[in-house]
């Protein structure tokens, strides 16, 4: 006990305590413990980009998915078409040989007039074409590229019957596509005298007159999807 106090003198207050041993002995696992870092910062940063490198290959999934259904609905438009146009196309031909589809053709016309008159030995007639308008029609009708067009034709015809007016009428319809917007037919006044040449057979007398407004129709290339609005005219 003696010799233990003058040291004890010569350091006052000083009191030391022992290490814990997980410091004491942390030279031992220090090695694993870098290595356990190490390991476990590569393997976050491997999760990281497996997780950043599945939703790109998500979202690359979902935009191939939205290009493979608008190349779908493409082709299903495209084959929607050809079924159409195999549909109509026999129709839209017919329409041109009438000359409803296209520029009009007052020289056709006048030329199945004059046939018609001719072949069903019709009596005198006279008729007398406007200049073509915008056509209206009552309600909407699309017409897509192509505007609806029309020429009014006054038509006054003398008749032996009114199955000449008829007859007459289905026959135009197959050199062209027209409404009638008015058809009055009347009781002739009288017979008119007519000169009668030797050996010639006597002319015969109009029993009934009629007077005609025909609208002669045509779609002719116009401003897209404007369509047709108004009344009929």
């Amino acid at each position: 006990m003696d010799a233990m106090t003058p040291r004890a003198a010569g350091r006052p207050g000083v009191l030391r305590l022992p290490l814990p041993y997980w410091v004491r002995d942390f030279a031992l696992v220090r090695p694993a413990v870098l290595t356990f870092v190490i390991t476990a910062g590569i393997s976050a940063t491997c999760v990281l980009a497996s997780y950043l490198q599945l939703k790109q290959a998500r979202e690359d999934e979902q935009q191939a998915h939205a290009m493979r259904d608008a190349a779908r609905k493409r082709f299903l438009y495209a084959e929607s078409e050809k079924q159409e146009i195999r549909a109509y196309q026999p129709l839209f031909v017919e329409l041109q040989r009438r000359h409803f589809v296209g520029a009009e053709s007052r020289l056709d016309w006048v030329d199945a007039i004059r046939q018609i008159q001719e072949r069903r030995r019709l009596l005198p007639l006279t008729y007398e074409i406007e200049v073509q308008q915008p056509y209206k029609l009552e309600g909407r009708l699309a017409t897509g590229d192509y505007q609806l067009r029309g020429s009014r034709m006054t038509v006054h015809m003398d008749l032996l019957h009114e199955m000449d007016l008829f007859g007459f009428l289905g026959d135009l319809r197959q050199h062209g596509v027209f409404t009638v917007q008015h058809c009055a037919i009347r009781r002739s006044a009288g017979t008119t005298a007519t000169a009668v040449t030797p050996g010639a057979a006597a002319a015969p007398a109009a029993a009934l007159t009629s007077d005609c407004t025909l609208n002669w129709l045509t779609l002719m290339p116009g401003a897209r999807g404007t369509g047709n609005t108004g009344s009929a005219r």
